[in-house]
C-alpha cells in the first residue's frame, strides 16, 4: 500500500471523526474479502465510489454508528484501491454484507451489520461514542435522512 493510499484512507477516517483500521498488505486481494485485524478477528470493510454517491455516504454513516458501538476494526477503501470488487460494497472478514449489484445493492443499514457483529460475538465499547449523545444522534440521523434522500 503506497504512502498517498494510506494517507488517503487515514484522511477519510479522520474526516469521519474514527480510526480505521490501517492494513499493510501485499495487494488488493489481501485486503478484502476476508482482512483480518490485529489480533486475527475480521475487518468490517466498507468500500466507497469516488466520489461517494447516496449508497457510499450512508454506508459511512453505518460506519460511523458500528464504531460508536462495536469494538472492531474497521477499513473504508476507496473503489480504486479494490478495482476487481464492486462498490459500494461492505464485507465483515470473508462475509459479503452488501454489494454493487448483489446483495442489497450495496446499500448497507446499522442494523445488518450489527447483525452479522452480534452473530459473530463482536463485544461492544463500554460506553456508546458520541453519536449515543441525544443532540448528537437527533442531528446525525437527520444527516442520515438528508443522504439518504439524495439532499432533496
Amino acid at each position: 500500500m503506497t504512502l498517498t493510499t494510506r494517507l488517503k484512507t487515514g484522511l477519510m477516517a479522520a474526516a469521519l471523526g474514527f480510526g480505521a483500521a490501517m492494513l499493510t498488505p501485499a495487494s488488493a486481494e489481501d485486503i478484502v474479502p476476508g482482512a483480518t485485524g490485529p489480533n486475527g478477528h475480521p475487518v468490517l470493510t466498507f468500500i466507497g465510489k469516488e466520489p461517494p454517491g447516496t449508497r457510499c455516504n450512508n454506508n459511512l454513516q453505518v460506519a460511523v454508528q458500528v464504531a460508536n458501538t462495536y469494538q472492531v476494526p474497521i477499513q473504508i477503501l476507496s473503489a480504486s484501491m479494490v478495482e476487481d470488487l464492486p462498490a459500494p460494497a461492505v464485507y465483515y472478514g470473508d462475509q459479503l454484507i452488501a454489494a454493487d449489484g448483489a446483495d442489497f445493492n450495496g446499500m448497507s443499514s446499522y442494523q445488518m451489520v450489527a447483525d452479522t457483529l452480534e452473530m459473530d460475538g463482536v463485544p461492544k465499547h463500554e460506553s456508546v461514542g458520541l453519536i449515543g449523545n441525544e443532540k448528537v444522534n437527533k442531528e446525525f440521523t437527520d444527516l442520515q435522512s438528508i443522504i439518504k434522500t439524495g439532499g432533496k
